[in-house]
């Protein structure tokens, strides 16, 4: 039986021709929906679509099932509809961009939950670094996360800029240097977080723009890992300031291309739906908690667990 993101990726793959452009509006990677499309097809047991001069194009099965397609998810739009226009108070579902920024919650929370003690707040960790798929999809309530697309679905409240630096031993070739650029790193073993390549701000901002490969790329699932394994010498990294420890003996960090790496996260609700008051508190706090960084500067930031205020050196435009 089809789920309702099969039917979700056949009504966008025939709508946009492709899948690297159905990604961009479900929000989803490309392999990701490469997968659920031979997914659909294996459950049914006949090819839904044939590649012709790069586009691809619904083969007669395909199009019997676009027409189920468009009715089902037609009907399941209304009926959130209706389900939004009765926003639930008591709960509050979140998930975040990265795994890390989920340390940033437990000092803003005492204050929400005095404030709100019959709503539960619900972490969806599964949602964690693609959160606004979800929330289009009316799985969340709010998203934390970075560089949100403008769009006239979503919401945004801007909470802060942080700059992707480039984390080396100490005494590496490259720890001295004002900046290093994506040709740098063509010797270097680069240790990424455990996530798709297109998820990753060092390969969609800087190495793919620059057409470069890293020597050698490993995934580590943990922050901690990760900083500990460039201190130990095995390779570098890609972090923010605010996600390195206090005690950084036998790290440096460098800036990442001449105009830095500079990312905005913000808050995002959907922009269609009423705003309830715990909602809007939670965020409110969020701000609260960033906009005291900003004098202390980001070492000071993040020797309080949590990244600068917006403002500081200017943000770099997005490559091409």
């Amino acid at each position: 039986m089809l789920e309702l993101r099969h039917f979700k990726l056949i009504a966008a793959v025939a709508d946009t021709g492709s899948l690297a452009a159905a990604s961009r509006q479900l929000h989803l990677t490309s392999s990701a929906l490469s997968h659920q499309l031979r997914d659909a097809e294996e459950r049914l047991g006949v090819q839904l679509f044939q590649r012709r001069q790069r586009r691809l194009l619904l083969t007669g099965a395909g199009e019997k099932l676009l027409l189920s397609a468009r009715r089902v998810l037609s009907e399941v739009a209304q009926a959130e509809a209706v389900c939004r226009a009765h926003p639930q108070d008591d709960l509050l579902r979140l998930s975040t961009g990265c795994y890390t920024v989920y340390g940033w919650l437990p000092p803003i929370l005492g204050r929400w939950q005095a404030e709100h003690p019959r709503v539960e707040l619900r972490i969806v960790l599964e949602a964690t670094r693609q959160p606004l798929g979800a929330l289009l999809n009316g799985e969340l309530d709010l998203a934390l996360t970075t560089d949100v697309p403008r769009q006239a679905r979503l919401a945004q409240t801007a909470l802060f800029e942080d700059e992707l630096m480039l984390v080396v031993p100490e005494d590496h070739a490259l720890a001295r240097r004002g900046h290093v650029t994506a040709e740098d790193l063509t010797r270097e073993h680069l240790l990424t977080y455990a996530a798709p390549r297109e998820q990753l701000d060092v390969f969609t901002r800087v190495l793919w723009p620059a057409g470069i490969e890293p020597h050698r790329v490993s995934p580590v699932p943990l922050t901690e890992a990760l900083i500990e394994l460039v201190r130990g010498g095995i390779g570098v990294t890609a972090l923010p300031e605010w996600m390195l420890p206090d005690q950084r003996h036998g790290l440096r960090t460098v800036r990442l291309t001449p105009r830095g790496i500079r990312r905005r996260w913000s808050a995002v609700t959907r922009a269609s739906r009423q705003r309830p008051a715990p909602l809007t508190h939670f965020i409110q706090l969020l701000r609260e908690r960033f906009s005291h960084h900003g004098k202390a500067g980001p070492r000071a930031a993040s020797r309080r667990g949590a990244p600068p205020r917006m403002g500081g050196a200017p943000r770099a435009s997005p490559p091409d």
